[in-house]
């Protein structure tokens, strides 16, 4: 019985153990490409401080800190209301534990569909526009300059908000999984010395996004009407539309299994 009885308290402990660690990596991801993670930095050197005044008995220092651990929680709660109301949402929509909107193959369809019809009647309207894609890294610090519009994504949707004298043309429009999350967003223009000079601010823009974080960025060059893709400070331009329909899949498509845009007239699954 004692055997069984410490087998059965190592199991217990390995399942604990593996739960938070879970946890703590999604909150994590929840809080990655935010000025979220600069704060938990800042919070990493006042504990190393903590436990160096306490391992040299620093005991004005080791007071200090304890008082300022007191109301460490409070501050933590102020600090990170944000992204744990964030953390609430997805759990109450059951997404906290489940694999993302894009490890589904007929959501990423609808997703790609929807996104590449907008930008085809855009762009032989030469319509300008800006859309961001949120991949791994968060974009809520980009969200937070914009119009908040939790909408359901649409081509309409996408049409409408870029139509010229539109209220919230102007800037980007971020996209959550299958959610148009704001519009109206401004970003980070790009750095780079050597980005061509005909190149506007919607196309700085839209680079500069991609150099700090995993997004896939589509424009819409409202002089020629050309499409371009940024991803990872790269940026590729004059891409039609079968083009764009493959690197989007590329680039979103759920890992380890290949899925086609659309299968052939007549094509049957083997």
């Amino acid at each position: 019985m004692d055997l069984l009885d410490g087998i059965t308290q190592y199991l217990n402990d390995f399942v604990d153990i593996m739960i938070v660690s879970y946890i703590i990596y999604k909150l994590l991801m929840l809080v990655k490409g935010t000025r979220a993670v600069q704060l938990l930095k800042g919070i990493s050197v006042v504990l190393a401080v903590w436990i160096l005044s306490s391992f040299f008995q620093l005991s004005t220092l080791e007071w200090l800190m304890e008082n300022l651990f007191s109301w460490g929680i409070i501050v933590v709660i102020i600090i990170f209301q944000p992204e744990l109301r964030r953390a609430l949402e997805q759990l109450g929509r059951g997404r906290f534990f489940n694999r993302s909107v894009r490890e589904n193959e007929q959501a990423l369809t609808k997703i790609v569909g929807e996104i590449v019809k907008a930008i085809s009647y855009l762009a032989n309207r030469r319509i300008g526009a800006l859309i961001v894609m949120e991949r791994e890294t968060g974009l809520s610090d980009y969200v937070e300059t914009g119009i908040e519009l939790d909408a359901k994504l649409s081509s309409e949707c996408l049409t409408n908000i870029f139509m010229p004298k539109a209220p919230l043309h102007d800037g980007a429009v971020i996209i959550r999984h299958d959610r148009l999350v704001a519009a109206s967003c401004y970003l980070p223009l790009s750095e780079n010395p050597f980005i061509s000079n005909d190149l506007g601010t919607r196309h700085r823009a839209g680079l500069g996004i991609s150099e700090g974080t995993d997004a896939v960025t589509i424009i819409v060059s409202e002089e020629t009407g050309k499409i371009s893709l940024a991803i990872q400070g790269q940026l590729e331009c004059d891409l039609s539309e079968e083009e764009l329909i493959s690197r989007l899949y590329e680039e979103l498509k759920p890992p380890k299994k290949e899925m086609p845009f659309m299968p052939r007239k007549g094509e049957k699954d083997g």
